[in-house]
């Protein structure tokens, strides 16, 4: 089996868990996602099976949206409601004036401080078993671009104010730290309390099911989605089967070659190779 996988992820699991019972699924050890999703998170998970798996770093590559509940008056260790509470703030009288402007200062190309509960690895170790085993962890801010963040709504309950929002952000974007900023700047603290992911680029939430109902799509559907495509004929697919090189593509970026019967064969990326352009394939697809 070969192919991608468009699972909306429920909450409880952990991205590995998924693709654990893929394997089982599918019966081979040859399977990864694109993009980890927290336990607390549902929605788009993308896994790739078999020689897909070799082309998730190009879904992972994509820009990601979200919908996301951030409760202002509260701050917790994880930045989400699993963690432990560190201070509770009366956050009644902010104005929905003060947390939309607030919100508009994190739209743009920005530095973000990743959640100390994040899935980066710190010397062969996740921050978030870092964290779990006692350590304090402080991992530095990174570049980020957060192109939108809509206000869907402001609730209040009790002294606390709930903002539902809806994100979109590129790859190593957290919204958890948006959540904990949030709180950060209008000095009550702030914690994310809903989660899901509505796109993986190109694959979005209404094209994904439950993991039992979810059916996998050819590498070829999914490849032609996210990059260039050209057809090779007969005498090209075995220059490519063997290495070599073809005439150069039409793309200065990576190409998806496909068979006659539109079947994935390989990845295209032009070169120089003396004094002139030529195709060369910096992965080919191998029968299993």
């Amino acid at each position: 089996m070969n192919g991608f996988l468009l699972v909306d992820k429920a909450s409880g699991m952990t991205s590995h868990d998924v693709v654990a019972k893929a394997r089982k699924r599918f019966e081979t050890k040859r399977v990864g996602h694109a993009g980890t999703l927290d336990p607390m998170a549902t929605g788009v998970l993308v896994l790739g099976i078999g020689s897909a798996t070799r082309l998730l770093q190009y879904v992972t590559d994509g820009s990601k949206s979200y919908d996301a509940t951030i409760r202002l008056g509260q701050n917790t260790h994880t930045d989400d409601f699993e963690g432990e509470v560190l201070t509770t703030t009366d956050a009644s009288t902010l104005t929905d004036l003060e947390i939309t402007d607030a919100l508009e200062k994190f739209i743009g190309t920005i530095m973000q401080r990743p959640s100390s509960v994040s899935a980066i690895k710190i010397a062969g170790k996740t921050a978030h078993q870092r964290v779990r085993d006692g350590e304090v962890v402080e991992i530095p801010a990174r570049e980020v671009t957060i192109t939108r963040i809509d206000v869907k709504g402001i609730s209040r309950v009790d002294k606390f104010v709930d903002v539902e929002v809806s994100v979109d952000a590129s790859v190593g974007t957290y919204i958890r730290a948006i959540a904990r900023d949030l709180g950060e700047a209008l000095k009550v603290g702030g914690h994310l309390t809903t989660l899901r992911r509505t796109l993986v680029s190109p694959f979005s939430l209404s094209e994904c099911a439950e993991f039992e109902d979810a059916q996998p799509i050819s590498v070829a559907t999914g490849i032609s989605r996210i990059l260039e495509v050209r057809t090779l004929d007969n005498n090209e697919q075995i220059e490519i089967s063997f290495g070599r090189t073809i005439v150069a593509s039409n793309s200065a970026g990576p190409v998806a070659a496909l068979d006659s019967r539109g079947e994935f064969v390989a990845l295209l990326l032009n070169k120089m190779q003396a004094g002139r352009e030529i195709a060369t394939p910096i992965l080919v697809s191998m029968k299993e």
